[in-house]
């Protein structure tokens, strides 16, 4: 432990505390507000040359802390070389130079809180998850604080785990010390961003539930009431996901365009955006062309569809999402209003499947006796299953919506229905088994820094 010092005793001493030593934090603090407060004084214009105004205000800022190094260690040296790491911990990447600082602050000071998180940051740049880890728990033996707490939450969604068991629990631990960094600072935007991210990680980890998905976007909103998180273009990624997954995508593909246009050179939200809209144009191809199938194909696969493949939903009572156990009448697809369609069931034939990279949600489109054509997105889907062309698909309670937005001078026009579990389904007349339920399992849709 660093000896007690006599700060009477330091050079330069004004107000109690040591004039170098604040010289050296302001210098520090002003680096890090002008990498997150970038786009307050910049315009979106920008973007591109961020990264070399960066690097140079951190060549500035390495070259005050040189000029006020000698005054600096005489009063604090754990100090300093826990400002000198954080400069070099400042940008994305792994640096020798900001673990050797910081493995100096708090091997001189084991009780300087913020130099555990800062080393905790830095390891896990090289993937050293365990020893990040037993920094911010040494950090929180301390100080029960945001920063470990929020950085604990995101290390464990990405801990290996050896059960579905573990990696559920982990996510579970995830959101509630998210919960508990927001608690302690109901202002910081990136505890916020967290605990969205944490909720995104429930909803593939646990259960594809859309309530999560509101969580989440609720946590996103209230981080970009934060000026040094409003601009952060992995919050604008993370918010994309989740309407993706809401199914809001207009306002996705204007996340991921946020995303893009603060951070040019990241190539994730641009390979998403172009990914989605690539699904997209798919659906509306597919409906509007009815699968690619030709007119005899058609017509012989809806010869065979009646009310038998209605299967437990022909006459038999059905628990309604009200609670209430009721018969379903059978309508068609030109039937069904926005929304859900209370004590309603429609039924189709299967015209093909729509590719998404993603593995969620599984997508087909379906064409009933009128031959009005609908797509169906299915959540909570085992992988490796789903449904083929010629299937005759039954959907209860059906909840539509009419997709129609323009992006990027491209129309998008078509009718959705989104089923949250495949037991509701009745497939050739009869309901799928608890084996096609998702098991635990993280979607391929990445998030950024979750």
């Amino acid at each position: 432990m660093e000896n007690p010092i006599n700060r009477t005793n330091c050079p330069n001493n004004i107000a109690g505390e040591p004039k170098a030593i604040k010289l050296v934090e302001d210098a520090v603090n002003n680096l890090y507000n002008f990498q997150e407060r970038y786009f307050d004084n910049h315009t979106i214009e920008e973007a591109a040359i961020k990264i070399f105004r960066v690097k140079d205000v951190i060549t500035d800022t390495l070259k005050t802390l040189e000029e006020h190094k000698d005054a600096a260690l005489k009063c604090s040296r754990a100090k300093y070389y826990y400002q000198l790491g954080r400069v070099h911990n400042l940008l994305p990447s792994y640096s020798f130079d900001a673990e050797e600082a910081l493995a100096k602050a708090v091997k001189l000071d084991p009780h300087l809180v913020p130099a555990w998180n800062e080393l905790g940051e830095c390891y896990w740049k090289r993937d050293n998850i365990y020893e990040a880890k037993m920094c911010f728990e040494k950090a929180l033996v301390q100080n029960k604080n945001k920063v470990s707490l929020r950085n604990l939450s995101m290390l464990l969604r990405q801990e290996p785990c050896k059960t579905p068991d573990q990696k559920v629990k982990n996510v579970d631990l995830g959101v509630d010390l998210a919960r508990q960094a927001v608690q302690l600072d109901t202002t910081d935007g990136a505890s916020w961003s967290v605990l969205g991210n944490a909720y995104l990680a429930a909803f593939f980890a646990i259960k594809q539930n859309p309530r999560t998905l509101k969580q989440a976007m609720s946590a996103y909103a209230q981080a970009e009431k934060d000026p040094s998180t409003r601009n952060n273009p992995d919050l604008h990624y993370n918010k994309a996901v989740a309407h993706k997954y809401e199914e809001e995508y207009k306002q996705a593909l204007m996340s991921f365009n946020r995303a893009i246009e603060r951070d040019p050179s990241w190539e994730s939200p641009k390979n998403k955006q172009m990914q989605l809209l690539t699904y997209l144009n798919s659906i509306c191809d597919m409906i509007e062309n009815k699968g690619k199938l030709k007119i005899k194909k058609i017509n012989s696969l809806l010869q065979g569809l009646d009310n038998k493949h209605l299967g437990p939903y022909d006459g038999g009572l059905y628990t309604a999402a009200s609670g209430q156990s009721c018969r379903l009448e059978l309508i068609h697809i030109s039937q069904l209003k926005d929304g859900l369609n209370s004590e309603k069931v429609i039924i189709g034939k299967v015209i093909c499947s729509v590719n998404d990279e993603d593995s969620v949600p599984f997508t087909f489109c379906m064409m009933d006796k009128e031959q009005t054509v609908v797509s169906v997105t299915v959540y909570n889907l085992a992988q490796g299953t789903g449904v083929i062309i010629g299937d005759s698909v039954a959907v209860p309670e059906p909840y539509l919506t009419h997709f129609s937005f323009n992006f990027s001078g491209k129309d998008f026009k078509f009718n959705g229905l989104r089923v949250d579990s495949p037991l509701v389904l009745v497939v050739n007349g009869k309901k799928l088994g608890r084996d096609k339920l998702a098991s635990t399992q993280l979607s391929t849709f990445k998030m950024a820094h979750y």
